[in-house]
């Protein structure tokens, strides 16, 4: 599943995968962008819990943007397919500035709204340029492909990975979240070797890549994000090994990039802070030799 058109009068929204385990009691720089970039004091944010199995979630994270400032905020109780076909969510949805996933399973978010006039309504409300996060569950589902489950502390080995299709607002990347607390290198691996095109990105816990319109992200938070850059493979040994096989992976392009650091999914360029700066300053026919 594609992203959705774009709109003609505005950009796409900012796209913003968090590795899960964010601060939500002190600084809470992530949520606190989340609102800014949602329109601050007249942000209308929606959260979807629906991942999560735990009657709180919702309620939770309604009180944490409603502290950082958001005007209105609202979550829907989303538990079963009929749900996401209610008139009264869309429409909550078709005034939202900011829409929030919230973590849990991601099965579970994907079979309830995989399909659904909710999922339509998020890619095309994403295109018209409204921001979407998520966290955990909520993060791997942004994708077009879903890492659905799979071996953590294990090498890429053939079967490391399951994928599953996830709302598509984004098929540059394939997500993966807890990343260096789960130790999930080797699934990351694992599932970037299907399709050299996709981006692999494995993000740390209380750490967000704020993928911008222009297909930029920033890192935000505490953490690291591994972008995984498999298209200069020049050898896989994916296709013909046996199920639990280790993999061969020549030609692999791995950059750990910390708070503020940037990373082009277009030219896939990585940028230190201060260097992306510098980049971005260059007059417009020096960047276009980049």
């Amino acid at each position: 599943m594609s992203p959705a058109p774009l709109s003609a009068n505005a950009p796409r929204g900012f796209i913003i995968p968090i590795g899960g385990g964010e601060d939500r009691l002190k600084e809470r720089h992530i949520h606190r962008r989340f609102v800014d970039l949602s329109g601050g004091a007249g942000a209308d944010i929606v959260v979807i819990p629906t991942a999560s199995e735990l009657e709180t979630t919702g309620q939770d994270y309604n009180r944490i943007f409603r502290e950082l400032g958001a005007a209105q905020v609202d979550f829907l109780p989303i538990t079963r397919r009929a749900d996401c076909e209610n008139p009264r969510y869309l429409e909550m949805l078709d005034r939202a500035t900011g829409i929030f996933l919230t973590g849990g399973n991601q099965l579970r978010l994907s079979t309830i709204l995989g399909g659904t006039g909710i999922a339509q309504k998020i890619r095309r409300r994403n295109a018209a340029g409204v921001h979407v996060a998520g966290t955990s569950a909520g993060a791997s589902i942004m994708s077009e492909h879903m890492i659905a489950g799979g071996e953590s502390y294990s090498s890429p080995v053939e079967g490391a990975v399951s994928l599953a299709p996830g709302l598509g607002l984004t098929n540059a990347v394939i997500i993966d979240q807890h990343f260096t607390q789960r130790n999930r290198l080797g699934r990351l691996l694992s599932a970037s070797s299907y399709n050299p095109f996709l981006i692999g990105l494995g993000i740390d816990e209380d750490t967000a890549a704020f993928i911008g319109p222009d297909g930029v992200f920033e890192v935000v938070g505490s953490g690291t994000v591994t972008v995984v850059d498999a298209s200069e493979l020049t050898h896989s040994s994916m296709w013909e090994a046996r199920p639990g096989q280790a993999l061969t992976l020549l030609g692999l392009k791995v950059h750990v990039m910390g708070e503020g650091c940037r990373y082009d999914l277009n030219g896939r360029h990585a940028f230190a802070p201060d260097a992306h700066a510098a980049f971005c300053s260059l007059p417009n026919d020096l960047t276009r030799t980049h």
